[in-house]
């Protein structure tokens, strides 16, 4: 496997770490009643506490950013250009690990400079392609 598909399964790893945590953290899924919010259809749920309403914020965001990633990651694989894209994709890719818990710790302009380090990532794949 090229480094370039080893990153996306880190970063699918990574986006579904950011899905659990984020429904954990909004539900509260450790005490009694978040367990049972968590094992529900989800229906007339709880206000979320700020730090639940971050991490669900972030996973959505992880998410969102995830789809691009993939996208640009696959482009450069099927177009041979998998070498020169992995310097950007690994940007993105620990952009998006310090992203994470700099979001649920509610550090507003830190959090804005993490996702433009990604993003700046994102182009860096798009600019080997083009």
């Amino acid at each position: 496997m090229t480094p370039l598909l080893t990153l996306v399964v880190y970063m699918t790893l990574l986006t579904f770490a950011s899905i659990m945590i984020g429904a954990t953290l909004r539900n509260r899924e450790w005490t009694p009643e978040g367990l049972k919010v968590g094992f529900s259809n989800r229906e007339n749920l709880p206000e979320a506490t700020a730090l639940g309403g971050r991490a669900e914020r972030a996973a959505a965001n992880t998410k969102e950013n995830f789809i691009l990633f993939i996208a640009l990651a696959f482009a450069a694989q099927a177009s041979g250009m998998a070498e020169q894209a992995t310097f950007g994709a690994t940007v993105f890719f620990w952009a998006r690990v310090v992203y994470l818990p700099v979001y649920w710790a509610g550090i507003t302009y830190v959090r804005s400079a993490v996702w433009g380090v990604g993003l700046v990532g994102l182009l860096m794949m798009v600019r080997t392609m083009l």
